[in-house]
């Protein structure tokens, strides 16, 4: 039907659109509420996840206290306090007794107070620790069989994933706290020898360490093991897989056993990947190779680039140390290498690594202006290699470095040993002078160094003419 009269038009348009209301809306109401309900369902279901989860975990993680010689002999333990040092947590892996826990949480104690979920307290024997990783395990001997948790893959964890944290913060046992892992292998944080840490912002505090990081699964992926003292929400865990591999060894020998290449390293800057004609980063750069040791034998040299150990890319001093110490005393190792810009595959039959073994050289400072070089040097001779305790006898001694000088910057001194200039061999100051004379103007001088009997390389720019 056609109405012609606009005015009766606009007013049935206008019943039309209140009929629509009063008809539709309170199905728009109900379809409202059923969203609402099926939303506040899925929360509840999630935090079903959470709760049950928790329940089942708890009873796993323990309290533990090292335990002074005076508690040994029948006195009252130390103070378990919420500002007690060395008090922490630990996680029971196994049903006959084995608890695993962080290295500076049993301190250098052999015996510990260990405190259950249900009270019971024990006497636990610290049977192994490595301070490298700052693992340790504890083992108690229960009357039956304990409430335990299994590990994880830690290799599978994924930023962003949820995870749960569970310990003694401030001596309020098995505490709960939940986040997400917020980044992973985290090796510049400076607690331990071989770091890979992931990071969560699951709340840990003192009193955490030692306490496992859990999947949504209730798997171990990680032992929380520090946090950063300024920072909110920045806590650190110990891979799962790196924990298992410590563990093992220590439940077999009490101590751990890692490879040793016999190498110092330092990390690849853009500096240096430019003299070497690569990219930054790309592998890491033997600075030296220690004698009648595995590199020596195999035949590598300084100036090599580490960019793959058995087929698995390093771009870390770091991450190729933690590589090498994860494998057996006497594996033989592929080491892919960049030498003079060739790649080559170099065979190694590791050796075991000392407690006093040198596994770095000092790292590269920033890269200075292009100014004159600022030092001095003078052929090296008996008295002055006895006065500076040089033991190599080849090279150029520095004897002078001017202040504010790009070499100062660089962090050269005094009774600095130049081996290379521009990767070859220097034994005169004459032979230093000639080799600086040939960099073209402008262009940057690689020198390589020996301080305290470790050699680093540094990048300089040369004197204009």
């Amino acid at each position: 039907m056609k109405v012609r009269n606009p005015h009766m038009r606009q007013r049935l348009l206008g019943w039309a659109m209140l009929a629509n209301l009063l008809l539709f809306e309170p199905f728009l109401g109900i379809s409202q509420a059923a969203e609402e309900l099926s939303g506040l369902r899925l929360l509840e279901e999630i935090q079903s996840v959470f709760v049950t989860l928790a329940d089942r975990v708890k009873p796993a993680v323990v309290n533990i206290a090292p335990l002074s010689a005076s508690a040994k002999s029948g006195e009252t333990p130390r103070d378990r306090g919420p500002n007690n040092p060395g008090t922490g947590s630990g996680v029971i892996v196994d049903k006959e007794g084995l608890i695993v826990t962080n290295n500076h949480v049993v301190g250098d104690a052999k015996e510990v107070e260990v405190r259950l979920s249900d009270k019971s307290k024990f006497i636990g024997q610290v049977i192994g620790r490595d301070p490298d990783t700052d693992i340790a395990i504890v083992k108690i001997t229960p009357a039956g069989e304990l409430p335990t948790v299994p590990f994880g893959d830690s290799s599978k964890v994924r930023v962003g994933q949820w995870v749960m944290a569970v310990g003694n913060p401030f001596s309020l046992d098995r505490t709960v706290t939940l986040g997400v892992v917020s980044g992973l292998e985290r090796d510049a944080v400076r607690l331990s020898r071989y770091e890979a840490f992931i990071q969560t912002d699951a709340s840990i505090n003192p009193g955490n360490s030692g306490g496992p990081l859990f999947n949504i699964r209730g798997e171990v992926i990680g032992i929380n093991t520090a946090i950063i003292n300024y920072a909110q929400g920045i806590g650190f865990a110990i891979p799962s897989n790196m924990v298992q591999q410590v563990v093992g060894q220590l439940r077999v020998r009490g101590k751990v056993t890692r490879g040793w290449l016999g190498v110092g390293i330092q990390e690849v800057t853009a500096e240096l990947a430019g003299k070497f004609g690569i990219k930054e980063n790309d592998g890491v750069l033997v600075n030296d190779v220690f004698e009648n040791e595995p590199a020596a034998r195999a035949g590598l040299k300084p100036g090599d680039i580490i960019v793959k150990v058995d087929g698995r890319r390093v771009e870390t001093p770091a991450g190729l140390s933690r590589a090498v110490a994860g494998l057996t005393p006497g594996t033989k190792v592929a080491l892919d290498v960049i030498r003079s810009g060739e790649r080559r595959t170099i065979t190694v039959d590791l050796g075991e690594r000392k407690e006093d073994a040198v596994v770095a050289s000092i790292p590269s400072p920033p890269p200075p202006p292009e100014v004159k070089l600022g030092l001095s040097v003078q052929d090296l001779t008996p008295e002055l290699a006895d006065k500076f305790k040089i033991k190599d006898q080849k090279g150029v001694l520095v004897n002078k470095v001017d202040p504010g000088s790009v070499a100062q910057e660089q962090g050269l001194r005094e009774g600095d040993l130049i081996k290379e200039v521009n990767r070859q061999a220097v034994a005169s100051a004459e032979e230093f002078k000639s080799a600086v004379a040939q960099a073209k103007k402008g262009e940057s001088v690689l020198l390589r160094v020996v301080r305290e009997n470790r050699a680093f390389y540094s990048v300089l720019s040369p004197k204009e003419k």
